[in-house]
């Protein structure tokens, strides 16, 4: 999983809110560099050269500004990992140029290593349960306030790999009260809670029993830790990477 090398990075920051301080602080604690911290269009403006002096970035912004970061990295040949998510309209777009083009990206809905295992569990159960028809399912997820888009990345991923197991289901929803979802629909409910990290849970449940998977983040220490793993892993290679490249999943 880990480059053989253990070169000291010089790293952007591409987003300065809790996650960007986050893998600040983790960096530095393991030798590498901060060289170069980017929080709004005039950091833009003032900063842009500067990226010359940087081996990778590291996008934990705003879904409206990741797009042109992920652009502007490409055009100053820095490979660039991706935290943020609600950008994915543009990935096919991104993806073909990235590759065409020689460029490195890495990205993922989830940096956390736990919810990648978590994924990997979820989408063998989910083979398991395309048998057993008198069970339906269903995701819910909880965030802090401040995460904007709904559902999570990490739901949307997880209901994604759920859809290509389970024939019953054909695609997901958003669940709102006001709404009866048909019986062919992967439901996912959003809370928004102050102060919490992310859980994501996934239960199947028939008339006698229910089965339940979840996972709890305990903090943001483990996105940033995943996050600069990818880093690591990313910056001398070329191509669009996610994690089950990194962790082999």
């Amino acid at each position: 999983m880990n480059n053989t090398s253990k070169k000291s990075l010089n790293i952007a920051l591409l987003g300065y809110g809790k996650m960007g301080k986050e893998i600040e602080q983790l960096a530095l604690d393991t030798g590498h560099k901060i060289t170069v911290i980017i929080d709004n269009e005039n950091d833009w403006e003032q900063k842009e050269s500067d990226l010359n002096k940087v081996d990778v970035a590291i996008d934990f912004s705003m879904p409206k500004t990741a797009t042109s970061n992920i652009y502007k990295c490409f055009n100053a040949n820095i490979p660039i990992v991706v935290g943020t998510t609600g950008w994915y309209d543009d990935f096919d777009t991104i993806s073909n140029r990235c590759k065409a083009e020689n460029k490195s990206l890495f990205y993922a809905t989830n940096f956390s290593l736990g919810v990648n295992i978590f994924s990997a569990i979820n989408k063998k159960l989910a083979e398991i349960m395309n048998r057993f028809p008198d069970y339906d399912i269903s995701i819910s997820e909880t965030h802090h306030t401040q995460k904007l888009d709904a559902p999570s990345g990490t739901a949307i991923s997880l209901a994604e790999s759920i859809l290509s197991q389970i024939d019953r289901k054909t695609d997901w929803e958003l669940e709102k009260e006001d709404k009866k979802l048909s019986a062919n629909i992967l439901s996912i409910k959003a809370n928004r809670i102050e102060n919490i990290p992310g859980t994501h849970k996934i239960t199947y449940q028939s008339s006698v029993d229910k089965i339940k998977i979840s996972h709890e983040a305990k903090s943001r220490k483990g996105f940033a830790k995943g996050a600069l793993l990818a880093a690591e892993w990313v910056f001398d290679k070329k191509g669009v990477f996610n994690m089950n490249d990194m962790l082999s999943l």
